[in-house]
């Protein structure tokens, strides 16, 4: 049976998890040796085993490194909810997207992680959506 992992171990997972987007480097202790990604984008789905295959994803899909100006974290009985925002720039500008993941922990690293992104948002798209939308809180 499964425990419930330390609830200082998921804070530092999370904090590990933010420098992970923020650097496309994987520390140490953040993943298991057969790590399993789950990543639905809105109009597609990816997965991946093992850290190395799940880095790789991350830098073709985000090679330029960014921010990460608001995360949450919440504890499970089996692992982690992270909640986040990522910022980023490049030769078009500056871009965002929202994040939802839900993890499994095991012996103290990540081992399942199910991403659900809202897919990358152009600053078009963001000055649209600010044009159309009054946000009640950011």
């Amino acid at each position: 049976m499964s425990t419930a992992p330390d609830p200082a171990r998921v804070k530092e997972l999370a904090d590990l998890f933010v420098r992970f987007l923020r650097t496309n480097t994987a520390p140490d202790g953040l993943f298991t040796d057969d790590v399993l990604l789950d990543l639905s984008l809105p109009q597609w789905r990816l997965q991946t085993r093992g850290p190395d295959e799940l880095v790789a994803v991350r830098r073709r899909s985000h090679p330029a490194l960014g921010t990460v100006p608001r995360h949450r974290v919440d504890a499970t009985p089996t692992g982690l909810v992270l909640e986040f925002e990522e910022q980023w720039e490049d030769a078009q500008g500056r871009w965002y997207c929202r994040e939802l993941m839900r993890a499994e922990v095991r012996d103290g690293a990540i081992s399942e992680a199910s991403v659900y992104c809202t897919g990358d948002w152009s600053p078009a798209t963001q000055a649209a959506h600010a044009r159309e939308v009054t946000l009640l809180r950011p």
